[in-house]
């Protein structure tokens, strides 16, 4: 299907335009918004951008994660593939993060359990592919740092001082958030076929 593959290619790009509609609808309400429910807004917004640079801007992720992590003879499409890309952060990423700004303080474990993605993708980004890759930078490095860091940090700070989260909350959040960041790299792993149709671009796979 023509629009199946359009999307499958260039979900990141649709990502980075829905920023900006986000981007509009907080500030055009931001007065009728609470701190914890602009900073799950805000927590959207960088997971698109954090795509953005991993797949477009810098955009050779997969080509790192594939070859560094996995030491791939495939890299363009074994073990990640653009299928499998599709799943992990439409599905789960675009979701979890969606749901956790519409419910914001009414289902505070969806909040806990997207920053946990976050700092995992800190972890992960900041000290993981660079020592396996033996780099100083790899894409999705920046904006780990520069969005998803102090956007986690803040959020520890609110539910902290000014929205306290409830313990059951907390325990539901932080077990799935350890779940999620586990499955990530698993499914890449139980979806992996070297003989997968889909394959990555010539400029995603380069190092």
């Amino acid at each position: 299907m023509p629009r199946m593959d359009f999307f499958r290619n260039h979900w990141f790009d649709i990502g980075g335009g829905l920023s900006l509609i986000v981007i509009a609808y907080v500030f055009s309400v931001h007065h009728q918004l609470s701190s914890y429910q602009i900073l799950m807004w805000l927590s959207l917004i960088a997971l698109f951008w954090h795509q953005l640079e991993e797949y477009r801007i810098v955009g050779t992720f997969p080509g790192m994660i594939n070859t560094s992590l996995f030491k791939s003879k495939q890299p363009d499409r074994y073990p990640l593939n653009p299928q499998t890309a599709l799943y992990i952060n439409v599905l789960g990423g675009w979701l979890i993060y969606l749901l956790a700004a519409l419910f914001a303080e009414k289902a505070m474990w969806l909040g806990l359990l997207s920053m946990l993605i976050s700092c995992g993708n800190i972890i992960a980004h900041c000290f993981i592919f660079n020592i396996k890759a033996k780099r100083y930078f790899n894409p999705g490095m920046a904006s780990s740092l520069l969005f998803f860091l102090p956007i986690s940090i803040l959020y520890f700070r609110i539910i902290a001082t000014v929205q306290p989260i409830s313990t059951i909350d907390c325990i539901v959040g932080a077990v799935l958030g350890i779940i999620a960041n586990i499955l990530v790299v698993k499914l890449i792993v139980w979806l992996a076929n070297p003989n997968s149709k889909y394959s990555f671009s010539k400029k995603q796979v380069s190092l």
